[in-house]
């Protein structure tokens, strides 16, 4: 018997857009809960036509909702919002990423919602939470990253802050929302509680992340600037450039470590020097070191790198682009590409789930839907005839 995933038997609504919440959702959907995509009638979540697209719909947006039905109602139509009040009155739990107030203008604010059902565990995520002054304010994953600390630190210290190449301030609160839509569950069903709210802000999921920033800043007065490739109070860790151009991490900071990787270059001296023999003192001298690094690394190709890496012991990687990922044997043995098809058949390949579960892994069932893909199935588990669902339609509330 195949062993069901953890969250089957869980509903899930999403209000989603873009990549926050649809993102926690899909983590929900990896791991077996239903979820019901809610997208407004005039084209839906924005993401279906982001970066590439293939015949007119976004690949990214084949990821991003697998595993989803997609409904769409007119939340503006006072029968579309009953739809979805019939929909949340059976839900485990609601993620949606409006800005604050978007839903309670609708009629669906939280008082609203609790009454209707007092499950429901509600998953709000939004630049700047659903109190304080900034609330009512837009905020996308990068004003999330400037203000969390993240920009302010990213980059070279004789530059302007650089960004991340993905959008990962809003990828990380979708993980927070996740963490918290699993607490608030293990609350209601183990300890006796009832639904409640997850306030998930951008800059604060962000924030959270921040290391040690707070209490550098509080005791020290220190603030943590821009420092490129290296981090500061933790050496040797950078990347470096190898005779063929090819760029490597090299993470040799534990003190067992940096002696047999300086063994493994030929540099006993540093390998034997007492001074060294700790990170403090290693920090101390840290420019020191990288030049020696530098050196040793800017003197061989890449796999030769890597191969004396490799047989030191010492953590390091190559900089992966998605073509090396492609063809490396820790991604293939690991099924972190997993093959599917596009609407017209054409095959490709998405990322794998994480994390692994041992028991019950998380899969993917399909791709992302089309555009109101499950209305009439939907409609119809939840009671509406053929005729109601015509006259829903008609009266554009779908």
């Amino acid at each position: 018997m195949i062993p069901s995933k953890p969250l089957a038997g869980l509903k899930v609504i999403e209000l989603g857009t873009l990549i926050a919440g649809p993102f926690a959702s899909r983590i929900c959907a990896e791991f077996g809960a239903e979820v019901i995509k809610v997208e407004s009638p005039d084209g839906g979540d924005p993401l279906r036509k982001w970066r590439k697209l293939y015949e007119g719909t976004s690949l990214w947006w084949f990821v991003q909702a697998r595993n989803k039905r997609s409904i769409t109602l007119n939340l503006k139509h006072e029968d579309g919002r009953e739809v979805l009040k019939k929909l949340l009155a059976e839900a485990d739990i609601l993620i949606e990423n409006f800005r604050p107030g978007v839903l309670e203008k609708l009629g669906l604010g939280w008082d609203v919602l609790h009454a209707l059902n007092p499950r429901l565990v509600m998953v709000r995520l939004s630049g700047f939470g659903q109190s304080g002054p900034m609330k009512d304010q837009p905020g996308f994953g990068a004003v999330g990253e400037s203000m969390g600390g993240l920009r302010y630190i990213t980059g070279f210290e004789d530059r302007p802050p650089v960004r991340t190449g993905i959008s990962i301030g809003d990828s990380i609160a979708a993980l927070w929302g996740v963490i918290g839509a699993l607490m608030a569950l293990r609350q209601r069903e183990v300890n006796g509680g009832s639904g409640q709210v997850v306030d998930v802000a951008l800059y604060e999921a962000v924030f959270a992340m921040m290391e040690s920033m707070v209490p550098e800043f509080d005791v020290f007065g220190f603030i943590r600037e821009r420092s490129g490739n290296i981090m500061p109070g933790i050496t040797p860790s950078s990347i470096h450039t190898c005779a063929d151009g090819k760029h490597i991490q090299i993470g040799a900071n534990g003190d067992a470590i940096f002696q047999r990787f300086m063994r493994a270059i030929d540099r006993e001296d540093l390998a034997s020097d007492p001074m060294l023999a700790d990170n403090a003192g290693r920090d101390t001298r840290r420019d020191e070191l990288y030049g020696v690094i530098d050196r040793w690394a800017a003197s061989l190709p890449l796999a030769e790198v890597e191969a004396v890496l490799v047989r030191a012991e010492v953590p390091a990687s190559r900089i992966y682009s998605a073509e090396d990922m492609f063809a490396d044997p820790q991604f293939l043995a690991r099924e972190m590409f997993l093959s599917a098809k596009l609407p017209d058949g054409k095959p490709f390949r998405m990322p794998g789930i994480v994390p692994k579960l041992s028991e019950t892994p998380g899969s993917v069932e399909w791709t992302g839907p089309a555009l109101g893909e499950h209305n009439d199935e939907v409609l119809a588990q939840l009671g509406y005839s053929s005729e109601q669902i015509a006259r829903l339609r008609e009266a554009g509330a779908l």
